[in-house]
């Protein structure tokens, strides 16, 4: 027989894969963003210019997610894109205060 776990432990849960999720979120988009930057200098002849862009553009990609992150569960702003997809799913704080 499984046993069913408790309310506070599928919070625990749901949190740390909302975290995975989002970890993995900005290891693509730091990884797109640095590879989409070597393409380009390697189609362009240029060395360092579209590597250095993809970096600077994935550690912005990488900040703003977690600042949405941050901002997951609040109630006194409108959720941001990359919080809506996530309450969408079930990660968010409310949905998971609301299960107990």
């Amino acid at each position: 027989m499984t046993e069913v776990p408790s309310p506070e432990k599928r919070r625990e849960l749901g949190a740390a894969g909302t975290a995975a999720g989002l970890g993995c979120s900005i290891v693509t988009g730091i990884i797109l963003c640095i590879g989409g930057g070597v393409a380009l200098d390697h189609w362009a002849g240029t060395t360092p210019i579209f590597t250095l862009i993809g970096v600077a553009l994935g550690l912005v990609v990488s900040g703003y997610q977690l600042y949405e992150l941050a901002q997951l569960g609040r109630t006194d702003r409108a959720p941001g894109p990359v919080t809506r997809q996530i309450q969408r799913f079930g990660g968010g704080r409310e949905d998971a205060a609301g299960d107990s």
